[in-house]
């Protein structure tokens, strides 16, 4: 049985906020509790291994534990991302581009090695090892693509979350009303959703004088993560569907 939950719309909406929590739940530790990218990436890489431990030796799906070790991703991505391309000076073309190939290996290694990306295969161990590397790559990459555009490419936040909030909504028209590939799609709105929440958490906790709301990241961070546990009270989340 798939251990990933179904891909509805309470799925995209609680990943969205998700990665948001990623981005102020990351700056928060290293930022305003000053302990640096490299200490918080270390903080984040355990409590993310742990997480994806506890889902795989489950034996079926449980929203808590799959939602879990996905925000600590986004956490772990958020300090991953400040770290390589900040501390170790790469930026953000580097940054991103190094991602990007990593992240089309991870699911071309999945596919050559298992034989399907899709998420309804995921139950099996090595299927999950995949899945969650993939989903890691993925979130590390969205926090670099979201700083690079709302910051180098000078769109700002609001125009970084208009242009990649068009091409979610773009993704979904294509899924909706072309014969593209299901699984591409998904994966392809899977990383969108990356960035368009590292720019809505960065509005949300920058200052003002940089075009931010300047709320404190701790408050913000916890109002996120009410609204995802209430979504997951409120709203049943089963597990995706075996693929036949």
């Amino acid at each position: 049985m798939s251990k990933v939950p179904e891909v509805t719309l309470l799925f995209w909406v609680v990943k969205i906020a998700a990665t948001t929590l990623g981005e102020t739940g990351g700056d928060a530790l290293s930022m305003s509790l000053g302990l640096g990218y490299l200490a918080a990436t270390g903080i984040f890489a355990v409590v993310f291994a742990a997480g994806v431990v506890a889902q795989t030796v489950a034996r079926r799906f449980h929203p808590a534990l799959y939602w879990s070790a996905l925000i600590a991703s986004t956490m772990l991505g958020t300090t991953l991302a400040d770290f390589a391309t900040r501390s170790l000076g790469i930026g953000y073309p580097g940054g991103s581009l190094l991602l990007a190939l990593l992240l089309i290996a991870s699911l071309a290694t999945w596919r050559r090695t298992l034989g399907t990306v899709t998420i309804s295969s995921v139950g099996t161990p090595a299927a999950e090892a995949f899945y969650w590397l993939t989903i890691m790559l993925s979130q590390t990459l969205g926090t670099a693509l979201g700083d690079w555009t709302a910051d180098t490419a000078g769109l700002g936040y609001l125009g970084a979350m208009a242009l990649f909030g068009g091409l979610l909504i773009a993704l979904a028209g294509a899924y909706r009303w072309t014969r593209l590939s299901h699984t591409v799609l998904f994966w392809s709105a899977f990383v969108v959703t990356r960035p368009l929440g590292a720019v809505v958490g960065d509005f949300l906790d920058k200052p003002l004088a940089s075009g931010g709301l300047g709320l404190d990241r701790f408050a913000a961070s916890a109002v996120l993560l009410a609204f995802i546990t209430l979504c997951l009270l409120l709203f049943r989340s089963p597990p995706a569907r075996n693929a036949h």
